[in-house]
């Protein structure tokens, strides 16, 4: 093959390694994410009490595992975060740390969506020049059916990809690179394309660079 004009990391996390956590292994996770949620600053918000967890697919990068999370609250908010963690692969997990935050904009109140995404840059990556690009966890729903395989497309160019599972997925990725930014796709089992997704939400009135959305 010809030399790339593109050099970045790609497929750099490993695929998911675990079932859906349960037992003793979610009641741990519970429990991280659950400090983090309670550090949150709702900037006078009420949150209410979290509902069930929603764990998505595990990804592990760089010698740490991610495991996203989903929750609603009893007053309309979605929680969304990560707890992570050091060893597995026989080795006792350690280190953990977790993040959190929470958004009112769910899917039920935005009908044109085709994935509900969030997101949180996990690391940097340095390329030519200096340019550097933000190693993204991204995770997310369907909501639209016969989904099969997720992927993440940095200037056209696959750099991760998951199945996915329970209707959920999970993606590790650079971003913001040299101009250009990441979109996540959702193809069917016959390799069409079903839905794509940008990170970014379009800001008509700004020629600056797009804004993250919320969650």
């Amino acid at each position: 093959m010809p030399p790339t004009d593109r050099f970045i990391p790609s497929f750099a996390a490993e695929p998911p390694q675990e079932a859906t956590p349960s037992g003793r292994w979610a009641e741990t996770l519970t429990s991280e994410f659950l400090a983090a949620v309670s550090g949150i600053d709702a900037d006078g918000e009420d949150l209410g009490s979290p509902g069930e967890i929603r764990w998505f697919p595990d990804r592990t990068y760089a010698g740490r595992t991610y495991v996203p999370a989903s929750a609603r609250t009893s007053t309309g908010f979605e929680l969304f975060g990560f707890v992570s963690y050091t060893g597995g692969d026989g080795a006792e997990p350690s280190d953990f740390r977790a993040q959190a935050d929470f958004t009112a904009e769910t899917a039920e109140e935005n009908p044109a969506w085709k994935l509900d995404l969030s997101d949180e840059v996990i690391a940097v990556w340095r390329g030519e020049g200096g340019a550097r690009a933000e190693i993204t966890l991204v995770w997310g729903v369907p909501l639209i059916r016969g989904g099969a395989l997720v992927t993440a497309e940095l200037a056209n160019l696959a750099v991760d990809q998951c199945e996915v599972q329970a209707e959920r997925f999970t993606l590790i990725a650079p971003d913001n690179y040299m101009g250009d930014f990441l979109e996540v796709k959702l193809w069917g089992r016959r390799g069409n394309e079903l839905a794509v997704e940008s990170l970014y939400v379009e800001d008509d009135e700004d020629d600056g660079p797009p804004e993250a959305p919320e969650g």
